[in-house]
């Protein structure tokens, strides 16, 4: 069974034996497939590399497939943190611990993307800028965990961009972070403790 489309005439493509190897993995490890073989990582699937072979798998289409297992590799490995509402966090208190996110957002790096196509930069870098506002409580507008889910970027062709694997899976990373925030945000204030008194007679 032929997985992705072959290239015509004479020309060579990634070995259909070694794509179709690596996919059984990403499958099996996803929970997919109906054998059990050996797990793969997402770093793996970034650092695989075939060899040449005549009539073999057209490299674009495997490539983008790869680009999404990625993602679903990377979101099934990650555990969401839950913190505590009230409590320290280690040393970190809840305020702080949002700050270190929000230096997170403004420190991470993409990749370029593949083949000369990617998000644009440009979008992406206005959107995380908008997700730091929120995480740092300095937005009337703050951005929600679902916008996240559905954020969409214009993809750019010979030109820098983005890789779309990269800001997939980081976007995928911090949506707990900010229904966190926002759960935060939208809860009644704490109120002192009282205590009624009893009537005496």
């Amino acid at each position: 069974m032929n997985r992705f489309p072959r290239v015509m005439g004479m020309r060579s493509g990634y070995d259909p034996v070694e794509v179709d190897a690596l996919i059984g993995r990403i499958e099996s490890t996803l929970g997919r497939g109906s054998h059990v073989l050996q797990p793969v990582t997402a770093d793996e699937v970034r650092r695989a590399t075939f060899r040449a072979k005549r009539g073999g798998y057209q490299e674009t289409a495997v490539d983008f497939a790869l680009e999404a297992f990625v993602v679903a590799l990377e979101t099934q490995a990650r555990r969401p943190v839950r913190l505590a509402m009230a409590e320290p966090t280690g040393e970190l208190l809840r305020e702080e611990w949002f700050e270190t996110q929000a230096a997170r957002v403004e420190r991470v790096a993409f990749r370029p993307g593949r083949m000369g196509t990617g998000y644009n930069e440009d979008e992406v870098d206005a959107f995380l800028d908008r997700i730091v506002a929120t995480l740092r409580g300095t937005t009337a507008y703050p951005v929600t965990a679902q916008q996240v889910r559905e954020a969409k970027f214009s993809t750019v062709l010979f030109r820098p961009g983005y890789l779309i694997a990269d800001v997939d899976s980081f976007l995928a990373g911090i949506v707990d972070v900010l229904q966190q925030r926002l759960d935060d945000q939208n809860a009644p204030p704490t109120s002192s403790a009282w205590f009624r008194r009893e009537p005496q007679g």
